[in-house]
């Protein structure tokens, strides 16, 4: 078993959060500490596998792919072989920016990212219908964010 967090090591992954470009010394500032402890359990909590890396986040929209779709896949198959072809076309696709394998009646759910509902019709025809093993897609198309969080904390 890895580091047991304590409420400091908490509120630190909730600063990173908001906003991982902190330096040491305004995070220290931020959670109590000062800046060689407080880098010290960034380190540690690196080590432990609780950050994993740090990413900026991207306006989607800004460049210039605004319309998501979320798609619910079903295999005629679940088995080894057919999703592994399945994961394989989509690690291909760039307009797959999420792929979560699911349980219940739909083998996968992907949110795609495009450009407009003509980008999102050429994909759904022209690859993603034409993977094997597809049996029958469902497409929903999200009205607007409510929330968003990339992990939770608590």
């Amino acid at each position: 078993m890895g580091k047991v967090l304590d409420p400091l090591d908490r509120r630190i992954l909730a600063q990173l959060q908001e906003d991982g470009r902190l330096t040491h010394r305004e995070l220290a500032d931020r959670v109590g500490l000062s800046p060689t402890p407080c880098a010290r359990r960034v380190r540690m909590l690196e080590e432990a596998g609780y950050i994993t890396g740090f990413t900026a986040l991207l306006d989607e929209a800004r460049l210039g792919f605004g319309f998501s779709v979320f798609v619910s896949v079903k295999l005629d198959r679940q088995i080894g072989d057919q999703l592994a072809t399945f994961e394989k076309a989509i690690a291909l696709c760039p307009e797959v920016v999420d792929c979560w394998l699911m349980t219940g009646n739909r083998d996968y759910l992907l949110r795609i990212a495009v450009a407009d509902l003509a980008e999102y019709e050429r994909f759904l025809t022209g690859r993603l219908t034409k993977i094997p093993g597809v049996a029958s897609l469902e497409s929903s198309i999200p009205i607007r964010r409510v929330k968003g969080r990339q992990s939770r904390l608590v």
